[in-house]
């Protein structure tokens, strides 16, 4: 066990889970987490997310994402078990085998994220949700209550959180919450334009949601410019995080696109 990659007192938290653990396979992609890994015990296989279970907003992203699981499958791969104790609290999602989804242009997989999303949009706002207003764009615009609504926001919309095999996986619900419902097609489309896609392209995947369909073009507007906003403050934050400068590049030519 001494040998595995998963950190102290951790193989402890999750032993009466999980059995003795046989194996720990850490993924590239967990920024919400101190852990995220495919596990293999005694009892069988796991996606495992686990966090030092410490006041904080690690701890509080684990929490929201265990209580809405049962709100969101089967679009998301199922909550089996929740472990805590003094040191990590730590949920063990089912294991699927799935690659990431292609947002690059021409990709084959654009329909399947378009769909998935438009059932995103479909599900409803459960009374746990109903407190957990999105403000997270609000200092970056004159205009939050653009961005109210009583839709179950997903957020976290990037290749590496779909998932294709013989279904369609939406995962890492680490920030659910209560806005309006344009917001989730609109992330799509700062994403594909940060894959590759024109503006004019990215939001014509985006019409076939719905929720985009029906949305004021002002509260776009102002969604697209506040995120132009929040990335270049966050870029000049972290100069050296590249991602963050090709985000905010992306972010500025769909505000730009919108005005």
């Amino acid at each position: 066990m001494s040998d595995l990659p998963a950190p102290d007192g951790l193989a402890e938290a999750l032993h009466p889970h999980t059995g003795a653990l046989v194996s720990v396979e850490p993924t590239e992609r967990g920024f919400s987490s101190d852990l995220t890994a495919l596990v293999t015990g005694e009892k069988g296989d796991w996606f495992v997310k686990a966090v030092r279970n410490r006041p904080g907003g690690r701890r509080e992203s684990l929490v929201r994402e265990g209580l809405i699981n049962q709100h969101v499958r089967p679009i998301s791969p199922a909550v089996h078990w929740q472990s805590e104790n003094p040191e990590w609290l730590a949920l063990g999602f089912a294991a699927v085998d799935a690659r990431h989804a292609d947002f690059a242009p021409g990709s084959s997989d654009l329909p399947a994220v378009v769909d998935v999303l438009t059932r995103i949009g479909a599900l409803p706002l459960p009374d746990i949700a109903t407190a957990w207003h999105e403000t997270r764009w609000d200092r970056y615009t004159d205009r939050p209550g653009l961005f109210r609504g009583d839709a179950l926001l997903y957020t976290d919309i990037h290749p590496s959180n779909i998932l294709i095999a013989d279904r369609v996986w939406a995962v890492d619900w680490a920030w659910p919450t209560r806005g309006a419902a344009f917001i989730d097609p609109a992330l799509l489309v700062l994403q594909l334009v940060a894959s590759g896609h024109s503006p004019e392209q990215a939001e014509g995947w985006a019409s076939g949601c719905p929720a985009w369909k029906g949305a004021d073009p002002a509260a776009i507007d102002a969604f697209a410019d506040a995120n132009a906003s929040m990335y270049a403050t966050l870029a000049d934050q972290r100069p050296t995080a590249t991602w963050l400068a090709a985000m905010t590049t992306a972010a500025r030519t769909w505000s730009a696109h919108r005005r």
